[in-house]
C-alpha cells in the first residue's frame, strides 16, 4: 500500500456528489455513511484521508499541502486562485455566473454602475473586459433584493434553477461563465505520490474531458 492520500471536500452537495463518483470508480465509501459532526474520516485500508471543509479553505488546505486534492466549485477557483493545479472538470455541481437585475434595467446606459455581488473578483473582471468601470459593492447575505432596493444597479451571482431571482423581480441580462465541481491537485503532491496521478486517472475515465454544458 502506497502513501495515504487526503482530499479536501465542500461540504454538502459537492461532498455527496464526489463520494457517489468515488464509489463509480469502484472506491468503498461506506465509511462515510454515518458522518455525525466528524470532519475527518480515514478509510479502514488507510488509502484515503477526508476533509470535510468550507468551501474556500479547500483551496487552503490544498495550496499549503495539508491535502493532496480537493474537490470544489470553479466559483471558488476563479474568488481564491492559489498554488494548485486545477486536473480535472467533475460535470456536477453545474450552474453560471450571471448579471441580473430589475427589468427596467439598462446595460447600454454608460453612467457609472453599482454592481452588487459576494464575488468581487469575478465581477470586476467581467466588467473590465467589456471596458466598463463599476462600482462594486460585496454582500455577504441574499444579494438579489440590492438592485430592488435601490442599493445597486444590477448584481452578478450565480444562478442555478433561476427561481430565486424569479421570486426577487429579477432577470438575468447576461451569463459570464459556466460553473461546476473541479478536482484541483497539490503541485507537490502530483510528482511526489505516484498513486495520486493512478487516482486522477480512474476519475477522469469517468467523467471524461469533454465539458457538459449548463443548460
Amino acid at each position: 500500500m502506497g502513501e495515504q492520500i487526503t482530499i479536501a471536500l465542500t461540504k454538502g452537495r459537492i461532498e455527496k456528489e464526489t463520494l457517489a463518483l468515488l464509489e463509480r470508480a469502484d472506491f468503498n465509501m461506506s465509511f462515510m455513511a454515518d458522518k455525525g459532526r466528524n470532519l475527518i474520516f480515514e478509510s479502514p485500508d488507510g488509502q484515503f484521508r477526508f476533509l470535510l471543509v468550507k468551501a474556500p479553505d479547500v483551496t487552503t488546505y490544498v495550496h499549503h499541502g495539508v491535502a493532496d486534492m480537493g474537490v470544489v466549485g470553479k466559483d471558488v477557483l476563479i474568488e481564491h486562485p492559489a498554488g494548485f493545479l486545477e486536473m480535472l472538470d467533475l460535470n456536477f455541481g453545474l450552474c453560471k455566473f450571471s448579471v441580473a437585475s430589475v427589468p427596467t434595467y439598462n446595460p447600454s446606459d454608460h453612467k457609472r454602475k453599482r454592481i452588487a455581488t459576494k464575488y468581487p473578483r469575478v465581477a470586476m473582471e467581467h466588467f473590465k473586459q467589456k471596458g466598463e468601470d463599476v462600482e462594486i459593492i460585496s454582500i455577504q447575505g441574499s444579494v438579489e433584493i440590492a438592485p430592488v432596493l435601490g442599493l445597486a444597479d444590477a448584481i452578478v451571482d450565480i444562478v442555478e434553477t433561476g427561481n430565486t431571482l424569479v421570486a426577487n423581480g429579477l432577470v438575468v441580462f447576461e451569463d459570464i461563465c459556466r460553473i461546476s465541481s473541479r478536482l484541483i491537485v497539490n503541485n507537490a503532491s502530483i510528482k511526489n505520490k505516484p498513486q495520486v496521478l493512478t487516482f486522477i486517472k480512474k476519475l477522469e475515465d469517468i467523467v471524461g474531458n469533454e465539458e457538459v454544458p449548463f443548460r
